[in-house]
């Protein structure tokens, strides 16, 4: 099997190829695939299908002609990857597969749009982030009040007053499971100034990354609640780099850079 690596911003993602549909991911080889010893290593797997031969999106095919069908690095499935999709995006841009610098990218969280900026940069279409109130997340005895977000994914954003950096997310913080039946991405982070924020990450599934963009969106809009706003444009520091995120009255913008770093043959099989 071909593959290919990618990252945005060092949240990086082994990309498999399957125009034709034929690639039966287990759970079993997505953990495998992304195994840092033992196989390639990724936070994810993004394999490239066409939404028409995929049944899950296929109402999406007449707006979109490839479907990133996202799994986390347990092999479970997932709705969004807002880095992955920017990855899934420059793949098909430097594969030819889309020849426009503006296309739809079909995922199970909706349409995304994405535009390949002059400079390099992808920026992504969100939507519009869905806020449903308040939960909290526990960490080394701490308690954190955050906001539920909802991003086509689950997410809680925790604005802290302890340095992010010296946070211990070797393990998952406690959360609600009242509130997040299928569990969540939890953000921890420090709002700097009033249109800045520096945040650390524990996705569902992968657990902690060096990044997270739709993470980078629910923080934005947590961090602009904090400021007593809605809209803006955001800087959101991550450990990989630095994303930015545009909250606009009707949707949600996230850019940075995505780059296709290797390509190979896979020889895992389960």
């Amino acid at each position: 099997m071909r593959f290919l690596k990618g990252h945005g911003t060092e949240n990086d993602f082994v990309i498999l190829p399957d125009p034709d549909g034929v690639v039966d991911l287990s759970a079993a080889v997505v953990a495998k695939i992304c195994d840092r010893r033992a196989g390639v290593g990724a936070d994810g797997v993004l394999r490239v299908a066409r939404t028409k031969q995929s049944h899950e999106v296929a109402e999406q095919a007449s707006a979109a002609e490839w479907f990133m069908d996202y799994r986390n690095s347990d092999g479970s499935v997932a709705e969004m990857c807002g880095n992955g999709v920017r990855v899934f995006a420059r793949y098909l841009i430097d594969a030819g597969l889309e020849n426009a610098t503006e296309f739809a990218v079909a995922t199970r969280g909706g349409l995304r749009k994405v535009r390949a900026e002059p400079h390099g940069d992808i920026t992504v279409d969100m939507g519009k982030p869905v806020v449903l109130g308040e939960s909290v997340a526990c960490l080394g005895g701490h308690e954190y009040t955050g906001v539920h977000v909802d991003m086509g994914n689950p997410h809680l954003a925790c604005a802290i007053g302890d340095p992010v950096a010296q946070l211990d997310l070797s393990h998952q913080p406690a959360f609600d499971t009242c509130v997040f039946p299928a569990g969540v991405n939890i953000e921890l982070f420090n709002p700097v100034g009033t249109t800045r924020a520096v945040m650390r990450v524990f996705e569902r599934g992968a657990g902690e990354t060096r990044s997270c963009g739709t993470g980078a969106v629910a923080t934005a809009v947590a961090a602009a609640r904090l400021s007593g706003d809605t809209l803006g444009t955001w800087t959101v520091e991550v450990l990989g780099g630095t994303l930015t995120v545009i909250l606009d009255e009707d949707t949600s913008y996230l850019s940075g850079p995505a780059e296709i770093i290797a390509s190979g043959e896979l020889l895992l099989a389960e």
